[in-house]
């Protein structure tokens, strides 16, 4: 991990970050992920069986986790976990409900009426990780807001083990949010499964939630014939503290971010140079007995940072530039430093909020715009699974008033049939 005390390094070794995955050539990843999908397409589930045979190890079958399985595996979670999961999905359903968009209806002087419409897709494909560890709470974040949309039909898939096993925590989630529909598969077979439909699973208008590079490729290759919330990468933490701060609590959260993926990052801007060596000396020190050391190892080798700031305006210039998914903001007075914050996913205020709270049950979506994506988007939420109609209504009045202007406009594009359409209805 990286201590930098001169700004231009400190941006530019940002910018490598933030790059980490776009510098990569992706072009044999593209070209294996466009078979898998282009197989999907023709043989469906058979296609599907084969790719989750090769890569996963299993054949899918059957290929859908039966309501027995699920509801078992909610019966057999410890109730300290229950406990804990209808806590977290009560807030995460709380919060969303506020997101809820408005249609609305303007009506205009001489009678035209105007609306905006908000319905929700008709179906929805969740994806939920397996690999390196289980998300629980990405079940629960994924779900609720496509719940509180009004979708209808909701799949999820999520990779099984060597022996075709979800893990049951996962199942329990499932079992609480009330999904019927839950699919052992993975990888980019199973984006394509759910874009294309096949036989066992049906087509669905938005897939969900985050992947491997092979399910973001996937996701991006089918985007546009079905709807996606985004293209995440390897998730990334920026800290901004002063000296304030703990140094121990600063190293925890680091980790925190470090111990999800090797090209995970972990990030900290601060006005204390003795803080920095504090927090280095932390971070080495907690990763000797840490359970996930390898990982974390590479994550803080490749992509950490401590990088020392003249002051808290230029860590607020840094973190804008970097756009971070994550902002963690532990200084003397956070709600100050808030106000000129202008690019973040999630931004998490003062000692007592570590990103974890926000990673399970604080109740704002936990996926999040990745790889400085938070300039021009932000989390997912009931809109990603939603669409608006605009409805618009004139009478004679409102048309002839406005009959002139249209004609004009259309006139001015070159575009006479557009005119003639108003035209023609006073002709008689």
């Amino acid at each position: 991990m990286k201590i930098i005390d001169d700004k231009k390094k400190a941006l530019q070794e940002l910018e490598r970050i933030s790059e980490r995955t776009s510098s990569e050539n992706n072009n044999e990843i593209i070209a294996n992920v466009e078979k898998i999908l282009e197989e999907v397409k023709k043989y469906g589930d058979s296609a599907v069986e084969k790719y989750t045979e090769k890569f996963d190890g299993f054949i899918p079958k059957p290929i859908q986790i039966s309501k027995v399985e699920l509801k078992d595996a909610w019966d057999k979670t410890e109730n300290n976990l229950k406990k804990s999961l209808e806590i977290a999905y009560e807030r995460i359903k709380i919060f969303h409900e506020k997101e809820i968009p408005k249609s609305f209806t303007i009506k205009g002087k001489h009678g035209e009426l105007m609306q905006r419409r908000w319905m929700p897709v008709k179906n929805a494909g969740l994806y939920i990780p397996g690999g390196r560890a289980a998300y629980p709470s990405t079940v629960l974040m994924n779900v609720i807001p496509a719940k509180v949309a009004g979708v209808k039909e909701i799949s999820m898939v999520s990779p099984g083990n060597l022996e075709g096993k979800i893990n049951k925590t996962v199942l329990a989630a499932a079992y609480l949010s009330g999904i019927d529909k839950v699919f052992r598969i993975g990888g980019a077979q199973a984006i394509g499964a759910l874009a294309y439909g096949t036989k066992q699973i049906n087509k669905v208008d938005v897939i969900s939630g985050p992947g491997n590079i092979y399910v973001t490729t996937a996701k991006k290759l089918i985007y546009g014939s079905t709807g996606i919330d985004s293209l995440a990468g390897p998730s990334e933490i920026l800290i901004i503290a002063d000296k304030s701060a703990n140094g121990s609590q600063i190293a925890c959260d680091l980790l925190a971010q470090a111990e999800h993926d090797p090209l995970a990052s972990s990030i900290l801007l601060t006005t204390s140079y003795d803080q920095a060596k504090i927090v280095l000396k932390e971070v080495y020190k907690k990763l000797e007995d840490h359970p996930r050391k390898e990982i974390c190892s590479q994550s803080i080798k490749n992509w950490g940072l401590i990088a020392i700031c003249d002051n808290l305006k230029t860590c607020i210039e840094m973190s804008n530039q970097f756009a971070p998914e994550h902002l963690e903001i532990i200084t003397s007075d956070p709600q100050q430093i808030l106000n000129d914050i202008e690019n973040a996913g999630a931004i998490f205020l003062g000692k007592w909020t570590p990103e974890a709270v926000g990673d399970y049950l604080a109740g704002p979506n936990h996926t999040l715009p990745t790889s400085g994506n938070a300039r021009f988007s932000g989390s997912l939420g009931v809109e990603t699974f939603m669409k608006n109609s605009s409805i618009i209504q004139f009478n004679e009045e409102s048309l002839k008033f406005n009959s002139q202007d249209i004609i004009n406009l259309a006139a001015s594009e070159g575009l006479f049939s557009h005119a003639n359409s108003v035209k023609i209805r006073f002709e008689d």
